[in-house]
């Protein structure tokens, strides 16, 4: 069978973060990044879904075994950011300003050396309900 298929897992974490270019003034901050631009901080309920697509193993008939992606996902990313403050708690974020954006390319980094090369793999995060991004992008 040479159908590819994709297989996602979904996750949740918390977390908090400042938007700011430290290269630049208050009033600027504030006009590019307003409320996310609080100097106390302010928090989301992130959802993540990683994609992983291929054609699954002629012997087990997975893409990749799910125990294993969710623990990955677990392990590498949930214990790493969830309850944590971005800007101050993880040094991927000391000198990367933790937008949605930013927050899935480090994810996606973390993950992607860990998943079977031969294997696609996408990560889409959602900050809210109706706001979201994916990398990479399609």
């Amino acid at each position: 069978m040479n159908n590819k298929v994709a297989v996602f897992r979904r996750e949740h974490f918390n977390a908090a973060h400042r938007l700011t270019n430290p290269k630049w003034d208050e009033a600027k901050n504030n006009a590019v990044f307003g409320k996310c631009n609080n100097p106390h901080y302010h928090g989301h309920n992130y959802e993540l879904v990683v994609k992983v697509s291929g054609i699954p193993d002629p012997q087990t008939g997975y893409v990749m075994d799910m125990k294993v992606l969710s623990e990955l996902v677990h392990d590498h990313i949930i214990e790493r950011f969830d309850h944590r403050n971005l800007n101050e708690d993880c040094p991927e974020f000391k000198s990367l300003n933790p937008t949605a954006e930013n927050i899935a390319v480090v994810i996606y980094n973390i993950l992607r050396p860990l998943i079977n090369e031969q294997l696609d793999m996408q990560v889409r995060l959602y900050e809210t309900e109706r706001n979201f991004v994916e990398y990479p992008a399609s």
